[in-house]
């Protein structure tokens, strides 16, 4: 199996990229002129362009080094989606009692973190598998925890040495990154549009863990 590579895609590249999130729902008309409505896939999935970002030589130059290292789409990368990267909105700051991602029952000690996207009609649960090192906060009850727990930042489980008790609401709040590869095993690059300023195109798309 391909290796994850646990780089981050450059910052400043990523900052500038345009983000595209996709489902997979499958449209059906019926004889009557009603419709059937499917669901294919049951989680969102993101796609980048990021030639958008690349604005001298030095960032062409660093993207493709980074191709490079990476084999193309053979290995997965840590990606930062500038439009959702917290668990809280993207201008705050995280807070341990942000998103709750579980509710104790007295004897499980790993739980893993989850962001919930949600209004009056409906939710989406993502699981969050790439939580930036250093930054996730964890609570119980609304009390925040600074010992006693353990986040694995390669797969975003956190496990406490003690299971929080029977019914305690835990809440958790970071920063993330998402898991992701190039879309393309091969990166055309044109340098006389590049030089007159046409964006090249370099997709990367988010992969499940």
């Amino acid at each position: 199996m391909p290796a994850f590579h646990d780089v981050l895609f450059p910052l400043d590249i990523s900052r500038r990229a345009e983000m595209v999130l996709g489902r997979r729902t499958e449209v059906v008309a019926l004889g009557s002129g009603h419709e059937r409505r499917i669901a294919r896939w049951a989680d969102a999935r993101r796609r980048w362009q990021v030639g958008y970002g690349v604005k001298r030589l030095d960032d062409l130059h660093a993207v493709i080094a980074f191709f490079e290292a990476r084999r193309g789409p053979l290995h997965a990368f840590r990606f930062r989606d500038w439009s959702d990267w917290k668990s809280c909105p993207p201008l705050g700051t995280p807070s341990p009692t942000d998103q709750r991602i579980a509710t104790g029952d007295g004897s499980t000690t790993t739980f893993r973190l989850i962001k919930r996207y949600a209004d009056a009609a409906g939710e989406s649960v993502r699981r969050i598998t790439r939580p930036v090192p250093g930054s996730v906060r964890i609570a119980i009850a609304g009390a925040e925890q600074t010992s006693g727990v353990t986040v694995n930042h390669d797969n975003g489980e956190i496990t406490f040495d003690t299971a929080p008790a029977n019914g305690a609401i835990i809440t958790a709040g970071y920063e993330f990154d998402v898991p992701a590869r190039f879309e393309s095993d091969e990166l055309r690059i044109d340098l006389s549009a590049f030089q007159a300023g046409v964006a090249p195109d370099i997709a990367i798309i988010e992969i499940r863990e």
